[in-house]
């Protein structure tokens, strides 16, 4: 959405605060500095608010509303939705996942009901002949969930030191095996069966580039964010899409007095880090610049760099695929037993077992597109129809959202790549229907199908994402870094949002509990700047 007409009109040029960036980070943290009395000015390069949690009509004549980039809502915290009063809905996907699989010989799949065990439990049971790994299921997602209990109300406090984290959590076994050692060791000893292994390890790789067994522990990181989620690990679904969450952000900040100006892009931060710092930008009437007591930048730590005038360090590499299609009616399985409305309410793991999960990395790691691109898909409406327009819905259309895993963007310098890449995950998709995805496609005005695919070299085009990474840089474990940084014991340093300079706050994905649409980062570089605008020293 585009506030450039509601914008204030007073001509300041001097801010308590500027945000650099209107995605959701960048809202949460206006609302909160404005509702606390603070001149908020917000500096969005794109015509509209939201970043990467915007919907759109993506094809023309087609009445639906898609979540076109992120998707889906796991960390965003309730304190944050009641704290600044946001109208908005999220819904619970009652079916968690269903794994499409091949045993001896015959088509049949694991479904993982959320509420209903007896169910999940007849379908582990069905697939693996025993009740041993759903035994092991149960009782490995029963610690990961007290590990959730503990962890997730620290990620909107000061930052805890990895002691305090480790006593908070009182499980010795899971701290080490969540924190301390590579998550293919766990994975391992706890499961037999291939496939429940590699649905164990997907959450370990969503824009993620990584393996199991990777000694950085990279995957260990991005699996702890994607199970500890409001306490519960559940991703759920925004009602409206993902625009209605950047809608309600947008305005309650706008409510509490912020200024959001969009097709505002700023080009760079001067100062010395002691007194105001200074926020050059451009837009269509020229170019201007803005002072401001505090700057939080709600974009990538290299284009910090960038704006600051010092070297980026290493670039980073996003890994993923991004597919949005309109469907006539959902394709049907070659499982007999599986319902589609309940095999795509949830996510639909594609080519995820195990070894095909290590074969795809080791394949793209290699500068090769996978043979078998894993990839996850989920159909937003069969949870929430309101993104159809009626003539939509009188059709019966349906949506999907197609994830695809292992997909660096070093694969995507030929120009030939993303058809290469969109093809290929289809045809995973399509050998486990019973008829071809493209016979369900819908058809947009102009003929064509409905179908649209989005590379990391597309993400940085269109959203600025450095290298189409969607976490900005590789997720931090949520405690106190073991180096401390410049600024040791400062606000920003003890709310995980610190940067090079004191005036300058991370409020983006970036920031040390940072990923995902969470709003986390948004609110703690809040908090820190709260806390330093209301210093009589500052």
């Amino acid at each position: 959405m585009a506030y450039r007409d509601r914008m204030a009109t007073n001509g300041s040029s001097r801010y308590d605060a500027v945000i650099v960036g209107g995605g959701h980070n960048g809202l949460v943290a206006a609302a909160y500095l404005a509702r606390g009395g603070y001149r908020v000015l917000v500096l969005e390069r794109l015509a509209r608010t939201g970043g990467a949690a915007v919907s759109a009509a993506a094809f023309p004549g087609v009445d639906a509303r898609l979540s076109r980039y992120s998707y889906l809502v796991s960390l965003l915290p309730a304190k944050v939705v009641r704290e600044l009063g946001l109208r908005l809905e999220l819904r619970r996907r009652r079916i968690s996942s269903y794994t499409p699989a091949v045993r001896d010989g015959k088509p049949t799949g694991l479904l993982v009901d959320a509420g209903d065990p007896g169910r999940t439990g007849e379908s582990f049971r069905a697939l693996t002949g025993s009740d041993r790994e759903w035994r092991a299921w149960r009782e490995f997602y029963g610690t990961t969930g007290r590990v959730a209990e503990r962890v997730f109300p620290t990620l909107t406090e000061p930052l805890p030191s990895r002691d305090e984290l480790r006593r908070r959590i009182g499980d010795g076994a899971a701290w080490t095996d969540l924190f301390e050692r590579p998550l293919g060791e766990t994975v391992e000893r706890t499961f037999t069966d291939d496939l429940v292994r590699g649905v164990v390890l997907t959450d370990a790789l969503i824009g993620t580039f990584t393996h199991a067994h990777d000694p950085a522990l990279r995957q260990n990181r991005c699996f702890l964010y994607h199970v500890i989620g409001n306490g519960t690990g559940d991703w759920d679904v925004p009602v409206g899409g993902m625009g209605a969450v950047t809608d309600a952000l947008a305005a309650a900040a706008l409510a509490a007095g912020a200024e959001i100006r969009t097709g505002h892009e700023v080009t760079a931060i001067a100062g010395d880090g002691r007194g105001e710092a200074e926020v050059s930008y451009r837009h269509a009437d020229g170019e201007a610049t803005v002072a401001a007591r505090r700057v939080l930048v709600n974009a990538a730590p290299a284009t910090l760099a960038r704006l600051l005038g010092t070297a980026p360090g290493p670039a980073p590499e996003g890994a993923q695929l991004k597919v949005n299609m309109v469907l006539r009616r959902l394709p049907r399985l070659r499982d007999p037993a599986a319902d589609p409305r309940d095999a795509f309410a949830g996510t639909f793991h594609i080519a995820e077992g195990y070894r095909q999960l290590e074969t795809a990395y080791a394949e793209a790691a290699a500068g090769r597109m996978p043979s078998a691109p894993p990839s996850e898909i989920y159909c937003h409406t069969l949870t929430d129809p309101s993104i159809l327009g009626p003539e939509a819905v009188r059709q019966g259309l349906q949506t999907l959202t197609l994830f695809g895993l292992h997909m660096p963007a070093r694969l995507f310098g030929d120009p030939a790549a993303k058809e290469r890449a969109l093809a290929a995950s289809l045809a995973q998709l399509d050998a486990v229907l019973a008829e071809p995805i493209a016979d369900c496609l819908a058809l947009d005005a102009d003929g064509r199908p409905c179908v649209e695919a989005r590379t990391p070299p597309e993400l940085e085009r269109e959203l600025g994402l450095p290298g189409g990474h969607i976490f900005h840089r590789d997720l931090a474990f949520p405690f106190l870094p073991e180096e401390p940084g410049a600024h040791e014991g400062s606000a920003a340093e003890r709310w995980g949002v610190a940067t090079a300079r004191p005036d300058v706050l991370l409020c983006g994905a970036g920031a040390v509990r940072g990923g995902g649409v969470s709003g986390i980062p948004g609110h703690n570089a809040a908090q820190a700047a709260l806390e330093d605008l209301a210093s009589p020293a500052r």
